[in-house]
């Protein structure tokens, strides 16, 4: 009977100790990419904005390059390749000839 309870705690134990690591929290840098382009226009862009963020810091993308780009596609793309994901699109319409005003949300693991 000893025997059985003191095998069952050394088991238990180990189990424990086996399997006693925890999980990492995984850490993004997010960066904003502003961009504008004329109403029902199918992705050309009129300006893309981009305001300097500590994300940026010693990374492989610059603002200037960002900002030379002339299509939403080429936008994502560009940011792919540099291994930013995207992740969000907010768009603010406010008439049918006016401009639309499109964040873009992207990370990128620390």
């Amino acid at each position: 009977m000893k025997k059985r309870i003191v095998f069952s705690v050394v088991a238990l134990f180990l189990f424990f100790a086996v399997d006693g690591h925890s999980q990492a929290i995984v850490k993004y840098d997010f960066l904003e990419v502003i961009v504008v382009q004329k109403a029902n226009n199918r992705g050309k862009v009129k300006r893309i904005k981009v305001e300097e963020q500590t994300s940026l810091i010693g990374q492989n993308i610059t603002i200037e390059e960002i900002e030379n780009i002339e299509e939403t596609s080429t936008l994502l793309n560009y940011m792919n390749a540099r291994d930013w994901e995207f992740l969000d699109r907010q768009s603010v319409v406010s008439d049918d000839n006016d401009p639309v005003w499109m964040s873009y949300i992207f990370r990128k693991k620390k």
